[in-house]
């Protein structure tokens, strides 16, 4: 019997929220992210970037601009192909790799690596996060520094809402959210609706409250970790926007 793709692995998913989740207002807080994460991971340009999970490259097109070296990594082939066109639009010179990010691994590469926009913990077995976590602390020269953005348990459980919806340049989406596995676990319904047809996807990922996710970059080779609410280097407390962990080998 053959069983479906995981969600994650699914292409059909991917093309069809990309336009989605990659609005202009997001290409736009990129420039304001990287700005941000610049002095907060103590880098300069020069250095050399790991965006993995990637995208549309977003960020590794801000880093390139910046004087960074830069390689993103991402599964998803027609976003990679996005993103190098762009590149090659302004004369940026970024390496785009395929591949999974549990699986990738450059020993003593990068100075510092990001995985952004919750891209992180789509897994059914903990186990592969680990495994993400360990190569990329492997991947790190001595020194560098791991930053991991995404929603920690504590940020969600305030904003929650079990249903909304939202009009993106003339596709609706609706959302359905549950929360199962003692909260640790995000059970997620979206149904799209463009062109006079509806789609719909199950998105479910692990949840992690900030001291979860400290221990795990510990666990994993790392030297020290830290959570912090915004790119800015704001406390993680009441106040967080979400959840970002940095860990420096």
């Amino acid at each position: 019997m053959q069983h479906a793709k995981p969600w994650h692995e699914d292409d059909f998913f991917w093309e069809t929220v990309g336009p989605i989740m990659f609005t202009e207002q997001r290409y736009a807080d990129a420039t304001i992210e990287v700005e941000n994460i610049i002095p907060l991971l103590s880098i300069k340009p020069g250095a050399h970037v790991l965006d993995l999970g990637c995208g549309v490259g977003r960020h590794s097109l801000e880093f390139a601009r910046r004087g960074f070296q830069v390689t993103g990594v991402d599964s998803t082939q027609k976003y990679l192909q996005q993103a190098s066109e762009q590149a090659h639009k302004e004369g940026l010179k970024v390496e785009f790799v395929q591949d999974d990010m549990r699986k990738f691994s450059r020993p003593e590469t990068f100075d510092a690596a990001i995985n952004m926009f919750t891209s992180f913990s789509y897994f059914e077995d903990p186990d592969e996060d680990r495994q993400i976590v360990a190569n990329v602390c492997r991947s790190l020269k001595p020194g560098g520094a791991f930053l991991l953005h995404t929603h920690g348990k504590e940020t969600l459980a305030r904003i929650f809402q079990e249903k909304d919806w939202e009009e993106i340049n003339g596709t609706f989406v609706l959302y359905e959210r549950k929360p199962a596995r003692n909260w640790g676990w995000m059970e997620n319904r979206w149904i799209v609706f463009k062109d006079n047809r509806r789609t719909e996807f199950r998105v479910d990922h692990r949840l992690y409250a900030a001291t979860e996710l400290i221990t795990l970059f510990t666990a994993c080779g790392f030297a020290h970790a830290d959570a912090f609410g915004y790119f800015s280097g704001i406390p993680y407390n009441e106040k967080a926007r979400f959840l970002v962990v940095v860990g420096r080998k």
